[in-house]
């Protein structure tokens, strides 16, 4: 049943979806947490969300001051033995070491920090968005996949049935015509009738190979003819009723492409607050504590030595205000605000050609389930003409280009039927995806 993956999953990846092998039986749900797991684009913004998460501290947007340490030694020889003016005639040897100990702290800066602050909590919100966004789209693409495999692989079940029917009525005539009781012609139109069926199949086989290679491909899998798995759900979902105002009103709150814009847009203001606290003065703090001391000794006299140690301590505020930058930071802002119209007009836009694109989804999908049930209702005649056109042929009031004509109907009807379906699942997954239904709590279930 769709429905049991459509809505929102709550995933727990045990070992064996982790694993590369994938069990003889694929379900549609098992077929997207395997593409979830091992998709590298999903692995890169997972650690994209990471990064943006530890980046999103008070400490980042410059609240907390900062403190550093820094030691100097320095050692010097001064030689004073030829110079007449000096109370210390030897080679002089100083040495001074000197740490420093300071602290800067911002007090003020036109509430840059609080700014900086609440974009870094955006840019962590638009690392989830475009996560989400990701997985959304492999979702989509992964049960498209799979139910484009299993309609395929239901066409040539259908294909395969009628090649063994035409086979069988090939072989029957085969036996009458070597009995004498058939003619040459019948055998041959019903030969031909088999290999055209033949044909038609192996046709078929190809196409449905070609579905799961691109499944598995989706699923980041090796694929192999000799060892694909049994596809177990079936075209036949439980679908249930869309409700067109409630879809369209909730696209705000359910659309992640939507979301994301808004993000955008949300950033792109905070990106012109930040650029107005340039305009305000700044006030900042410092202090700091330099303990000293120095070695003096005579080279020449080893009694004369002498060590000095002295304790400086400083501190201070420091008040400044641009004056004139040749309007650098009022062009900083009006630029600012002309890209934030941008990304508002980008939102309106994006938000009508959602609606309008909902929409469209939506008559085409009520319209693909008219024809389904239309379609089914069409089969369904196409088949029990079939078998009786069969029994006819048998007792000899129809012929065989009446007979094949009725089994091409049904093979028609039979073919149509599934494109039908496999097109209203696919509207319905468009739908889906588009109000934020076929997200997975994936990342945070991590």
């Amino acid at each position: 049943m769709m429905s049991r993956f459509l809505f929102v999953l709550f995933v727990t990846v045990n070992t064996f979806f982790s694993n590369a092998q994938i069990a003889n039986s694929l379900s549609a749900k098992e077929a997207v947490i395997i593409a979830l797991e091992k998709n590298y684009s999903i692995q890169i913004s997972k650690a994209q969300k990471e990064i943006a998460q530890k980046n999103n501290k008070w400490s980042e947007a410059g609240l907390f001051p900062t403190v550093d340490l820094n030691v100097g030694l320095n050692t010097s020889i001064q030689d004073n033995t030829n110079n007449p003016f000096t109370f210390t005639p030897g080679v002089i040897l100083s040495t001074n070491l000197s740490p420093n100990l300071s602290l800067n702290m911002n007090l003020f800066s036109g509430m840059a920090v609080r700014i900086s602050k609440q974009r870094l909590e955006q840019l962590e919100s638009q690392s989830k968005g475009n996560a989400l966004t990701l997985i959304e789209s492999t979702i989509l693409d992964v049960l498209k996949a799979y139910y484009q495999a299993v309609a395929q692989r239901d066409k040539l079940e259908v294909l395969n049935l009628i090649k063994k029917n035409s086979y069988s009525r090939f072989r029957f005539y085969d036996i009458k015509r070597s009995i004498g009781t058939a003619s040459s012609l019948e055998e041959l139109q019903f030969k031909n009738l088999y290999f055209t069926d033949s044909i038609n199949a192996k046709i078929q086989n190809t196409s449905y190979e070609n579905s799961l290679r691109n499944l598995y491909l989706l699923m980041n899998s090796d694929f192999s003819q000799t060892n694909s798995p049994f596809l177990s759900d079936s075209l036949w979902v439980d679908i249930p009723i869309i409700n067109y105002e409630e879809a369209i009103s909730n696209l705000p709150n359910t659309n992640q492409d939507l979301k994301n814009q808004y993000l955008a847009l949300e950033l792109q203001r905070t990106n012109t607050a930040f650029q107005q606290s340039f305009l305000y003065p700044t006030l900042g703090l410092q202090a700091g504590i330099t303990p000293a001391r120095s070695w003096f000794r005579d080279l020449n006299d080893e009694s004369l030595k002498i060590s000095t140690e002295v304790l400086m301590y400083n501190g201070g505020l420091n008040l400044r205000y641009n004056l004139f930058n040749n309007w650098k930071h009022k062009r900083a802002v009006q630029a600012s605000r002309i890209q934030e119209s941008i990304a508002s007009l980008s939102y309106d836009r994006l938000k009508k050609s959602l609606e309008s694109n909902l929409a469209t989804l939506i008559n085409i999908y009520q319209n693909n389930a008219d024809l389904v049930a239309l379609s089914q209702l069409n089969l369904s005649y196409a088949k029990q003409a079939w078998e009786l056109a069969e029994l006819r042929f048998d007792l000899g009031t129809l012929n065989s280009i009446e007979l094949v004509s009725f089994k091409n109907n049904y093979e028609s009807q039979s073919l149509q039927f599934y494109d039908l379906e496999l097109s209203k699942i696919n509207t319905f997954l468009d739908i889906y995806k588009m109000t934020g239904r076929l997200r997975l709590d994936y990342i945070e279930q991590r």
